[in-house]
């Protein structure tokens, strides 16, 4: 079931356990393409941004958020709920379908937060869950700053693997006449899945307590 595609599997502990650093960096990589929100969420970005410069920009950015939490959370031994934060990050799959539909200025009649930082802020939120992924897992104590780095370098090839389908497909789909209608339709889908997901995570977070 996808939705249990962020879940810790035995077989990757198994991994973990017996292989070095190159094992983390794939279970990292492994973890950023199965995980649907985060995937989700760079989808919405891309579908914003016009240009191969505005992707990279904002990716990196995305990239330095997440690779903050994720590492200083995990090094210092910071945890949080899983499903909490999986909740939150839910939301930002809802915020950026809402975003790019224009929900803040035709809903909310504001103008929409800088995206820029809006995406540094999710980036950190993003790497708060996979810390709390990476924690989950038994990781001892040996080389345990280059195991946590190595899960991030994996995360970060991940992101570009995923990345490189997403990118093609919206750069492709916008030359055609269907584009306005995909457009609307994938963020619309977006902002449904959002929902789903953060509504998944409550629920699993009463039924854990």
């Amino acid at each position: 079931m996808v939705l249990l595609a962020h879940e810790v599997s035995p077989a990757d502990q198994e991994i973990l356990s017996n292989g070095g650093l190159w094992a983390y960096i794939y279970v990292g990589a492994k973890h950023m393409v199965t995980g649907y929100d985060h995937v989700l969420f760079l989808a919405g970005v891309v579908f914003y941004l016009k240009g191969f410069r505005d992707i990279v920009r904002f990716i990196t950015v995305f990239t330095i958020g997440h690779s903050i939490t994720l590492i200083g959370a995990t090094y210092l031994g910071i945890k949080v709920n899983e499903h909490i934060i999986d909740a939150i990050i839910a939301l930002s799959v809802l915020y950026k379908g809402f975003e790019n539909l224009g929900g803040f200025e035709k809903k909310l009649k504001i103008k929409s937060p800088n995206l820029l930082m809006m995406v540094f802020i999710f980036g950190l939120i993003h790497g708060l869950g996979l810390s709390t992924r990476l924690q989950s897992f038994e990781v001892g104590t040996t080389q345990f700053l280059s195991k946590i780095i190595s899960f991030n370098i994996g995360v970060e090839l991940g992101q570009i693997l995923a990345l490189i389908p997403i990118v093609f497909i919206i750069s492709k789909w916008q030359t055609k006449k269907s584009y306005d209608s995909f457009y609307k339709a994938a963020n619309s889908y977006l902002i449904i899945a959002g929902i789903g997901l953060f509504i998944y995570q409550i629920y699993g977070y009463v039924n854990a307590h």
